[in-house]
């Protein structure tokens, strides 16, 4: 799996690698890429859109607005990629590259292409077809953007089905096969196939519909859907798809957002028989290929951020930057606070359900400090001014400062630490202790604050993202010297 925020997976085989893509919705840069040898272990290669000429995110655009449900092919020698940009001015868009690592190209906009999730797929003749959520379809030149006549339905999934979406078309063996998520994204989310023997239908949905479902179980990853199928280096079929991980009573909190998961596929009379959705690795007929253990701590010694640092709509470098002070990060404020559009932010996804970040703080010449971030109405941060620390909530309309302390002049780190609730559990039991404090030169933690975690998941918040822990400016310049994000889980 890719645990953490990383939904709407859509994946392609290279030869003996491996590449997935997911959607970032309101952060820069977007589209995050990873790359394979097993189908297990992934590691991050870069970001599709990472520059300000092929991601435009204003102000203006609501938190789980930007970009959504990404489709990564390759074709003729070439990766391409079709995302919708849902942000004002926006559309469907086609970038293109030899390296999956980049650099992609500026985006060849799709204006004919309607609606969200658009798919890639090509015929034998060369012909491409491109599917959206609906589900339907229409020919497009990739090249150039343009279509041909006029969209039309294909299929739309079980009758009273709601959303029908995140379409993907395929040949396999004798058949085209249309991939689609039905029922919505939350827990009552599905996978469900049809198949043709042309590319434009007419579609025989499969008699097991839905093929992938744990609405009304109580599996442990819940709203598994907006799936997409790819072959094993043994010829094997296996399916990514999404998922999230309630915790916490009742109804169950999900605050990692929708996260990456893998399914062995077995066909049966040319339909596909969806095995277990498992927490932990499969058991694969092939040698597993671990890439490069993940480092917790960045010491900012590169002249340019890791491609697992997201920021919130841009990161201009006048904003952010490694190259002011040598083996810092500097950020310079513009909005006032987390609850600004425009804030000055720099995180990383939450990837473990229990798990501690830390960050040195020099905050002489302004003020800011270290975020768990949902969205501007839901955040939890423990902010360094001058000699002062204080911890502040913001949760819907209400925004407090919940606990404040002095503290010597000088740098400081900060800390953050999300744990299980303690026992016993009840069903109003959140899904995790939120701790906020200071760590003193000795290593020891002194807690400022403990919040519920349950304010910081999409079932209060609402909304498509998961949580990002980072660091921040509020006010002036703030130089951080390091961060670290370490789980607590093993």
């Amino acid at each position: 799996m890719i645990p953490g925020f990383h939904p709407d997976p859509s994946v392609c085989r290279v030869g003996d690698d491996y590449y997935l893509a997911c959607s970032s919705f309101e952060y820069f840069p977007g589209v995050p890429l990873f790359h394979s040898r097993d189908l297990v272990h992934w590691t991050q290669i870069g970001n599709v859109l990472d520059r300000p000429e092929q991601l435009r995110l204003p102000a203006s655009m609501p938190s789980s607005g930007g970009i959504y449900a990404p489709t990564l092919r390759h074709h003729d020698g070439r990766f391409w990629l079709i995302v919708t940009n849902c942000s004002e001015g926006g559309g469907n868009l086609i970038v293109t590259a030899t390296d999956p690592a980049g650099p992609w190209s500026d985006p060849v906009w799709a204006p004919g292409v309607p609606g969200i999730d658009p798919d890639l797929v090509w015929d034998e003749d060369g012909t491409c077809w491109c599917t959206v959520a609906g589900v339907s379809q229409v020919r497009l030149d990739p090249s150039t953007g343009q279509t041909y006549g006029t969209p039309h339905k294909l299929w739309s999934g079980a009758p009273g089905a709601k959303a029908p979406e995140a379409p993907h078309l395929y040949r396999i063996g004798d058949y085209w096969y249309l991939l689609i998520a039905e029922g919505g994204t939350e827990r009552g989310h599905g996978v469900s196939i049809a198949r043709s023997r042309t590319p434009g239908g007419p579609f025989e949905p499969c008699p097991a519909n839905p093929v992938l479902t744990h609405r009304g179980t109580d599996h442990p990853v819940q709203n598994t859907g907006h799936a997409d199928l790819v072959q094993g280096p043994d010829g094997s079929w296996w399916m990514v798809l999404l998922g999230v991980r309630p915790g916490g009573g009742t109804p169950g909190w999900h605050v990692l957002g929708r996260e990456t998961f893998l399914a062995p596929v077995a066909w049966v009379d040319d339909w596909p028989v969806v095995g277990e959705v498992a927490l932990d690795l499969p058991e694969l007929p092939w040698p597993l290929s671990p890439g490069p253990v993940e480092e917790h701590r960045d010491d900012f010694e590169l002249a340019e951020l890791r491609p697992y640092w997201i920021s919130v709509r841009d990161r201009p470098a006048e904003h952010c930057t490694t190259k002011e002070r040598p083996g810092w990060l500097t950020l310079r404020a513009r909005g006032g606070s987390m609850d600004e559009p425009d804030v000055v932010f720099t995180g990383r996804r939450q990837r473990h359900l229990s798990c501690r970040a830390r960050t040195l703080v020099d905050a002489a010449e302004g003020s800011g400090g270290l975020a768990v971030r949902l969205d501007e109405r839901h955040h939890y941060e423990i902010e360094v001014s001058g000699t002062r620390v204080r911890v502040v909530a913001r949760v819907g309309s209400l925004r407090t400062v919940v606990a404040a302390q002095s503290v010597p002049a000088g740098p400081v780190v900060l800390a953050v630490t999300i744990t299980e609730p303690p026992s016993p559990h009840g069903p109003c039991t959140g899904p995790d202790i939120v701790s906020l404090g200071i760590e003193q030169p000795d290593g020891t933690f002194t807690e400022l604050a403990s919040l519920d975690g349950r304010y910081l998941s999409t079932e209060v918040a609402g909304g498509f993202t998961g949580r990002v822990i980072g660091m921040y400016a509020a006010e002036g310049t703030v130089h951080f010297d390091w961060f670290d994000h370490e789980p607590l889980d093993g």
